[in-house]
């Protein structure tokens, strides 16, 4: 086995990865950066609406309501005012790496003013083309990009992480590294229908599990409202859409939006993920009209959605589009504070991996990449800061195995028991059928499948011991949200306890750390 050594061993990289490894290396620090996908691959290229900064000082406070008001009671306020007052200033940096934002900004659901910077609806595929571009021109001895590396278990020593064994297209690899950042993205290929890239089996937080760091919040799953399914694939439709002043029918041509929000179309993602589901199941059918606007605007506008949606027979500007709701982003994962510290020395995590405080139990849209940013670059100088030399024996954490070939019914299981609507007789018998096959065959699909294994229970209990309604978690039995807002936490350290604490009092040191 090849082996490196780095100061700071970066996993991920799209947005969160990306920009940490630069920040990393723009403090002079030794970085490698490994992503199981090329460097523009990910979730990061798929983001078609913008990214949500607050447009001056002055638009700071409206920002952080509104995330807050989206985030219904769960957000950290700590964290959406470090966010905040970071956001600007993380966009202008794009600037200078060559990403030419539009000089019209753009209103989606949950902002109270216009905020949103774009490229037309590729903003996330510009940003990954310039941060990849940066990478490149600072390739070198100091940093070191492994492309197509897929992390096959971390490494510890007296219970801080210390580096990982990775299996790349050149052979096994060990990276000794005095920190780890992870900045893996989500677990949305959890579900069946997602507009989840492929990679997004959630392996950051199978990793994090196995060092010992906490998960939070997995039960928030957010479907964004509007994507067109084909074939159990799911293209998705930018909220940008709407907030341009797309309207949505049901069956019967009438607009609804009326009866379920003030806000309309542009109400938060979980109220209006519900509303079309509700109409769906009414009528039949919801469709997305753009017509109004004009065909040659919408084309325009929206030329990436317009090619997307081509080959399907439909036609944005032209045409009643039918979107239905699809898993789009998770809300939970590896708990951490406002430095992107895990509580598991010598761990990091930042990006949708991590449950940073920001979006609670509903992410604001478009806040995502603009979190990528400020957390990558926080975890990255929090990693800085404190590392230490890598001892000369370390332990491997080796992850269970599971036959990848159960996944269809693993995932149907998971969306039939904790899909959009959700109640405890459901949830508690997909627990009680919740046995998959070990595999003996170590493969990066057997260990995909491990991790989607481990986080599937734990999405499913916390899940079932959250008895309330809130943001992107709907109980049918518990309609109601419930008085006083708390994270639900897990642990490999405690067992199949999922523990419940207040809002304002979660620090990571209290349950994830091992040390």
């Amino acid at each position: 086995m090849r082996i490196v050594e780095t100061e700071l061993l970066v996993v991920g990289g799209g947005v969160a990865g990306a920009y940490a490894a630069l920040t990393a290396r723009s403090y002079g620090a030794d970085v490698v950066l490994a992503c199981k996908t090329p460097l523009t691959g990910g979730s990061t290229r798929w983001a078609q609406g913008g990214i949500a900064a607050p447009l001056a000082v002055g638009d700071e406070d409206a920002h952080a309501l509104d995330t807050l008001k989206a985030g219904r009671g769960l957000c950290e306020p700590e964290t959406v005012q470090a966010f905040v007052r970071d956001a600007r200033s993380h966009v202008e940096t794009l600037r200078d790496l060559g990403v030419t934002f539009s000089a019209h900004v753009t209103l989606e659901g949950g902002h109270s003013r216009a905020r949103i910077r774009h490229t037309g609806d590729s903003t996330g595929h510009s940003i990954s083309l310039a941060l990849a571009g940066a990478l490149g021109a600072a390739r070198g001895p100091a940093l070191g990009v492994l492309e197509g590396a897929f992390v096959r278990n971390l490494r510890v020593s007296g219970g801080a992480v210390v580096g990982a064994d990775l299996l790349t297209p050149d052979g096994p690899v060990q990276v000794r590294a005095g920190a780890v950042l992870l900045a893996t993205g989500g677990f949305g290929r959890l579900y069946p229908v997602t507009t989840a890239p492929p990679e997004g089996t959630g392996d950051g937080l199978g990793l994090a599990w196995q060092a010992g760091a906490a998960l939070r919040d997995l039960e928030f799953v957010q479907f964004h409202p509007t994507a067109v399914v084909r074939g159990g694939e799911a293209f998705l439709v930018t909220e940008a859409a709407r907030g341009e002043g797309g309207r949505l029918l049901n069956a019967r041509g009438e607009r609804f939006m009326e009866r379920y929000d003030p806000a309309h179309e542009l109400a938060p993602r979980d109220v209006v993920a519900r509303a079309i589901a509700a109409e769906i199941a009414a009528t039949g059918r919801v469709n997305l009209d753009l017509r109004h606007l004009g065909a040659a605007f919408v084309r325009s506008r929206f030329p990436t959605v317009t090619a997307s949606l081509a080959p399907l027979g439909l036609d944005l500007g032209a045409d009643l589009i039918p979107v239905q709701p699809a898993v789009h982003y998770t809300m939970g994962g590896v708990q951490t504070d406002v430095q992107g510290r895990t509580g598991v020395p010598g761990l990091y995590a930042a990006g949708e991996v991590a449950s940073s405080g920001l979006h609670g139990a509903n992410r604001l849209a478009s806040n995502s990449l603009s979190e990528g940013l400020v957390f990558g670059a926080r975890a990255a100088r929090a990693a800085l800061a404190v590392l230490k030399p890598v001892p000369a024996r370390t332990e491997a954490l080796l992850a269970p195995l599971v036959d990848p070939a159960c996944l269809p019914a693993l995932r149907a299981l998971v969306a039939g028991a904790a899909g959009l609507r959700r109640d405890g007789t459901a949830l508690r018998a997909a627990l009680d059928a919740w046995a998959w096959p070990t595999t003996g065959t170590e493969s990066r699909e057997s260990l995909e499948a491990g991790h989607l294994a481990l986080i599937g229970e734990r999405v499913l209990r916390a899940a079932l011991a959250r008895e309330e309604s809130r943001g992107g978690h709907h109980r049918t039995d518990f309609p109601g949200e419930a008085a006083g807002a708390v994270h639900s936490v897990q642990s490999r350290l405690l067992g199949e306890t999922v523990v419940r604490v207040p809002v304002g009092a979660a620090a990571p040191a209290v349950l994830g750390s091992s040390a």
